[in-house]
């Protein structure tokens, strides 16, 4: 029997964790794999939500609320309280689409800034649920994106370094008042 980290869809006004932003160190560290997954994992999972929730997130990974673990949650049904989050720890891409697509993206971690990043259409990814037990997932559109996106940052990357346009990138992180130097540009 699978039970699922269950937490209500809403926010708090108190999220349980902070969320870190750009230029901040954290998020620029590989992180650790989980070695065992106990109750432990299970109470920062129920944390993460919390806070993505409280942040009007569809995404979440543990560096970005200063957790140096490879766990990422992941929700983009916020309007439907029946549908599960998506758990995934200790995720790997074992497979991605040669056709690629370019969407808009924003982050909890670099708040009002929304750009355009090229990724891999449709991926499969290997990882382990919130009770430990080995999975794979075929992913599309939007959810694809999602997790892609939430990956980088078990790596220490972050989408703005993604940008292929400078010009905008460079505009929408002055306006934010975020450093331009804090984008460490990925060659493509």
């Amino acid at each position: 029997m699978t039970t699922v980290v269950a937490v209500e869809k809403k926010k708090l006004e108190q999220p349980p964790l902070d969320i870190h932003y750009l230029g901040d160190r954290v998020l620029r560290q590989p992180a650790k794999r989980v070695a065992k997954v106990d109750d432990n994992i299970r109470k920062i999972v129920r944390e993460m939500l919390q806070t993505m929730y409280s942040a009007d997130g569809i995404g979440l990974a543990a560096p970005q609320v200063g957790i140096n673990k490879q766990l990422i949650v992941i929700d983009i049904a916020l309007d439907q309280p029946d549908q599960p989050p998506l758990v995934l720890i200790n995720p790997k891409i074992v497979k991605s689409s040669s056709t690629f697509c370019k969407g808009e993206e924003g982050c909890l971690s670099i708040p009002g800034v929304y750009l355009d990043v090229t990724r891999p259409e449709e991926i499969e990814v290997s990882y382990r649920n919130e009770q430990g037990k080995p999975s794979k997932l075929k992913a599309t559109g939007l959810l694809s994106r999602a997790i892609q996106h939430e990956m980088d940052h078990l790596n220490g990357v972050m989408f703005v370094d993604r940008v292929d346009n400078n010009i905008a990138l460079n505009e929408e992180l002055k306006k934010r008042g975020f450093a331009v130097s804090a984008v460490k540009p990925i060659n493509k």
